[in-house]
C-alpha cells in the first residue's frame, strides 16, 4: 500500500510518504509485542519511514524496530530506517555528544541493535557545543563514502548553524546535511521565521515532528476544563501546568483551535496534522502512536486538505512565527542558560 501523496525528501530525490512512524514511546511506554505490532500496521498502511533514536530506551527502541523489521514480509530495502545519535546511552558520560569519538561507535551499536547493515539516514539529535562543528560533518561525511549510512541530517539546529554547516560543507568539500528535524505544529510556529527559508534554500528535507505539540493539540486541553494527565505533564510539569500564567496563552490558543476544528467538521488531531503536512518546506510529519487506535486516528487526517480560509482562521489564533515557549523549540539554546551568559557582570 502507498500512502499518498508521496513527497521527495529535499534534494535527496527520495521518495517519502507523508507521515513517518516515530518509535520514541516503544520499549517505554508501550510494551514489545504491542509496539512491534503498531509498526507492522503502520508499515502494512504505507509508512515506509521509521524513525528511532539510540536515546530511547537506552537502545531499547532501536532493538524493538530491528525486531519489528525482520519480522516483516516488507524487505528491508523497501523501508527508510532513520536513527540519531548525541544523547547520553547508559551511564558513561562520554557516550554522548557530536564527536568523532562517540559518533564512530555509535553508529556501530545502532547497526547491531537494528539488525542493520546501513542506515537510511543518521541524524545528530541535537546541537553539541562542546564539539567543532566541523569534526562532526567530516564523520558523517567519512560514514557516507564509507557506506555505512546513505544519508545524514540534523535535528532542532538553529538557522544560523544550519548555514554554518552548509558553508563548512562546500569549503572543505564534504556533503552537506540532507534533512532536519525539528517540532512544527498549530502551537510551535518559531520554525516558519527563519529555519524554513534556509533549509528551503539549501535543498535540505524537513522531517518535523510533535504535530500534536506534545499533546496540547490532543483536544483534552480547553478552557475551563481539567488539568489533563499524560507521562510526559508528569515529567515537565512545568510546560503542561494549565495552572500557570506562561501557559494560559497556549491554552486558549488551544481551545480556539478546537473550536475552529469542530465548526469544520475536524477532530483537533485532524486539524493539526493537516497544518503540519501543508507548509511546502516539509517532507514527512512523524506521528508517535502509543497505541493501535492512535496510528488509525493519524492515518485518517492524511486525506484532510486545508483550504485557504481555514488556514487564514489558523493564523488570526496563532500568528505566524508564534513561538509561546523557549522549551517548545525541543531545545536548550546554550546563548541563553545559564542566565550568566546573556548578562554583563559588575
Amino acid at each position: 500500500m502507498t500512502l499518498e501523496p508521496i513527497r521527495r525528501l529535499g534534494r535527496t530525490g527520495v521518495l517519502v510518504p507523508p507521515l513517518t512512524l516515530g518509535t520514541m514511546n516503544f520499549g517505554r511506554w508501550a510494551e514489545e509485542d504491542e509496539s512491534i505490532e503498531i509498526i507492522h500496521a503502520a508499515i502494512d498502511a504505507g509508512i515506509t519511514v521509521l524513525d528511532t533514536a539510540d536515546v530511547y530506551g537506552d537502545g531499547r527502541s532501536e532493538e524493538i524496530v530491528g525486531k519489528a523489521i525482520a519480522s516483516s514480509p516488507t524487505r528491508r530495502e523497501d523501508l527508510f530506517l532513520a536513527t540519531k545519535f548525541h544523547g547520553q546511552v547508559g551511564d558513561n558520560p562520554q557516550h554522548a555528544g557530536n564527536s568523532r569519538r562517540w559518533i564512530t561507535q555509535a553508529v556501530e551499536d545502532s547497526l547491531r541493535r537494528l539488525g542493520a547493515d546501513y542506515l537510511d539516514l543518521y541524524q545528530a539529535h541535537r546541537p553539541d557545543p562542546d564539539t567543532d562543528l566541523l569534526e562532526t560533518l567530516q564523520t558523517l561525511d567519512g560514514l557516507v563514502r564509507a557506506g555505512k549510512i546513505r544519508y545524514y541530517g540534523t535535528s532542532v539546529f538553529p538557522a544560523h548553524q544550519l548555514v554554518e554547516a552548509h558553508w563548512l560543507a562546500e569549503k572543505h568539500g564534504l556533503i552537506a546535511p540532507h534533512t532536519e528535524q525539528l517540532p512544527y505544529s498549530l502551537l510551535v510556529r518559531g520554525v516558519e521565521r527563519e529555519v524554513f527559508p534556509v533549509v528551503q534554500k539549501y535543498g535540505v528535507g524537513v522531517i518535523s515532528y510533535g504535530p500534536l505539540a506534545a499533546g496540547w493539540l490532543s483536544g483534552k486541553y480547553r478552557l475551563g476544563g481539567e488539568q489533563p494527565e499524560s507521562a510526559r505533564a508528569e515529567l515537565i510539569a512545568g510546560r503542561f501546568d494549565i495552572a500557570l500564567e506562561r501557559n494560559q496563552r497556549k491554552l486558549a490558543a488551544a481551545d480556539a483551535l478546537a473550536r475552529l476544528a469542530e465548526g469544520n467538521d475536524l477532530s483537533l488531531v485532524e486539524l493539526a496534522i493537516a497544518f503540519a503536512l501543508n507548509h511546502p518546506a516539509v517532507s514527512s510529519v512523524i506521528i508517535g502512536p502509543r497505541t493501535r487506535e492512535h496510528l488509525d486516528v493519524y492515518l485518517g487526517a492524511v486525506d484532510v486538505q486545508l483550504n485557504d480560509e481555514l488556514l487564514d482562521r489558523i493564523d488570526e489564533i496563532v500568528d505566524p512565527g508564534t513561538q509561546f515557549l523557549e522549551r517548545d523549540t525541543g531545545r536548550d539554546t546554550p546563548s541563553l542558560q545559564p542566565s550568566a551568559l546573556r548578562r554583563t557582570t559588575n
